[in-house]
């Protein structure tokens, strides 16, 4: 990283970017959020003709990678891809080593839907008929979720906080135990992302009962959405790219607007729709509000759940 930082001395007087740029990547390799990076980071690289360097950088709930892009020169030359669980870690953490004013917001990059699901032959054939025996069982029925906090388990949990049934929650150490179990006849129920799922669903062995974003999924267009049934519901995946605080303006802007324009290679949108996701392309404001409203909207249902770190 130091040749990096030696290049980007002259940044102020040549064109950004003039030397590599490094992208930090918060969870191990293969997954969502890295797929998304390397995808960006290829087209960015042609782009810019300059190298993007992924660094996977895993621990602490996305943590490790976000504090050292805080501490990084705000040059332009060392961002970060986040996902959904940079803006509610401050509800999981008592004490985190940097704060929102930490960061230059520069886009949301792209979401996706969780999605509920049942076995194939399970008697709810809708999420009214599931919402109905929940009421009929209060306590009795549960649902697999990936771990505490992660976006399937808060899915659930806003599910029960708008319904106001119980509904035991289940964790797993990621989507696919949960799934297993479930076509294993263990649990009822299950959160999962489209990306996992979308197998079964084609298979025949799982039913999905609902969407959990506003809107229906393009990949799943004729699974309804939460939303349709319980007012107000909508939660999902999402990504997004931030710089550490003190990004030039002009620099910012720039990187704002390419990402824009990569969001529309073929090579990028057509792998987001891979992973069940659909692009957004918001501009440094709406990102950093969007981020803060995340925040403010989760805070209640975490509290109400209980949820801490793991």
């Amino acid at each position: 990283m130091g040749a990096v930082l030696t290049c980007t001395g002259a940044s102020a007087q040549t064109a950004y970017p003039s030397a590599p740029v490094h992208l930090l990547v918060p969870f191990p390799p293969g997954g969502a959020v890295d797929i998304i990076a390397r995808t960006l980071g290829d087209e960015l690289s042609r782009q810019w003709g300059q190298s993007i360097i992924v660094e996977n950088r895993p621990g602490a709930g996305g943590v490790i990678a976000t504090q050292a892009l805080v501490k990084a020169p705000p040059d332009g030359y060392t961002l970060i891809v986040v996902a959904s669980g940079h803006a509610l870690n401050p509800h999981f953490y008592a004490r985190l080593p940097y704060g929102f004013d930490d960061f230059t917001p520069i886009s949301l990059i792209g979401s996706s839907p969780n999605i509920l699901l049942v076995k194939a032959d399970s008697p709810y054939k809708t999420l009214a008929d599931m919402l109905a025996d929940a009421r009929a069982k209060p306590g009795q029925l549960s649902y697999g979720q990936a771990g505490n906090g992660t976006s399937p388990h808060l899915a659930g949990e806003l599910l029960k906080a708008l319904t106001k049934v119980e509904i035991s929650a289940v964790p797993y150490k990621g989507g696919a135990p949960s799934l297993g179990d479930l076509m294993g006849g263990h649990i009822p129920m299950t959160f999962n992302n489209i990306p996992e799922s979308i197998a079964q669903i084609r298979a025949g062995t799982v039913r999905p009962l609902g969407v959990t974003t506003a809107a229906r999924s393009s990949v799943l267009p004729d699974v309804p959405s939460i939303g349709e049934t319980v007012p107000g519901y909508d939660t999902g995946v999402w990504w997004g790219v931030l710089a550490p605080a003190g990004l030039p303006t002009p620099i910012r802007d720039k990187i704002a607007n390419d990402l824009m324009e990569t969001l529309k290679a073929p090579a990028v949108s057509n792998r987001l729709v891979d992973l069940g996701a659909s692009t957004v392309g918001s501009s440094p404001a709406e990102f950093g509000g969007f981020i803060r409203a995340e925040y403010e909207k989760w805070g209640p249902v975490i509290k109400a759940a209980g949820i801490k770190a793991e």
